[in-house]
């Protein structure tokens, strides 16, 4: 089953193009605004409908935002026409721009032909956004304003484990363990050092710390 992200502040609209979608076989994500649409592309949709007119910030802020780190479609829903306008949504990143109002079959149509083009050459990947943070799973990779951080393998397995628990708290002890294996030659008291680098690292590169301190009691990845 194949997922489609309808990012639209428009309640009726979304609500009509999910039951639309999902009638015909998606598993269907929604967001009303661009912070739960960079939420919901952590979920690494397969294609996603996205309104230029959104609250917070619009659909061509979200589309740069994401767009180094997606390679899914991205089609525009959007009452402009100005071409100018258009070529704003692609140079953005866009790849297909839906005037309103519009058939809801034609769009239909639309989509299917995006997803099987990107069939053909797909590659998925695991990505965590937070601001102006991405973490790239499946690369082993950390971006800050699209900027790679360049992480030793510890201080990368260090982030994977907590950021892939936010909001857990980890002792220096259960980290040592996590990272190095209960045959780890060492002790946790190189945990703290790792977490210095990694904190250096990303004010290095003007990226809020991410790596919270608990004190008397150890680390946290907020959520």
């Amino acid at each position: 089953m194949q997922t489609i992200l309808i990012a639209d502040d428009e309640e009726g609209l979304r609500k009509l193009l999910a039951d639309y979608f999902e009638v015909n076989g998606y598993l269907v994500l929604t967001a009303k605004n661009g912070h739960e649409a960079l939420l919901q592309v952590e979920k690494q949709p397969d294609i996603i409908l996205l309104d230029i007119n959104m609250p917070e910030f619009n659909g061509l802020e979200l589309c740069k935002k994401i767009r180094s780190f997606v390679s899914c479609p991205i089609l525009f829903l959007t009452a402009r026409v100005d071409d100018a306008d258009i070529i704003s949504g692609f140079q953005a990143g866009g790849d297909d721009y839906i005037q309103k109002p519009f058939s809801i079959h034609e769009l239909g149509a639309r989509v299917e032909a995006h997803l099987r083009r990107e069939m053909r050459n797909q590659k998925k990947t695991t990505v965590r956004f937070k601001d102006d943070l991405v973490i790239d799973y499946s690369e082993r990779a950390l971006y800050c304003n699209d900027i790679p951080i360049h992480l030793a393998k510890k201080e990368f397995d260090i982030v994977e484990l907590l950021s892939t628990h936010p909001g857990m708290v980890f002792d220096k002890e259960r980290i040592y363990e996590r990272i190095w294996g209960a045959e780890g030659e060492g002790d946790s008291s190189v945990i703290a050092e790792h977490i210095r680098r990694i904190r250096s690292k990303m004010k290095e590169h003007g990226c809020e710390n991410k790596v919270e301190t608990v004190w008397g009691v150890g680390y946290k990845w907020p959520k």
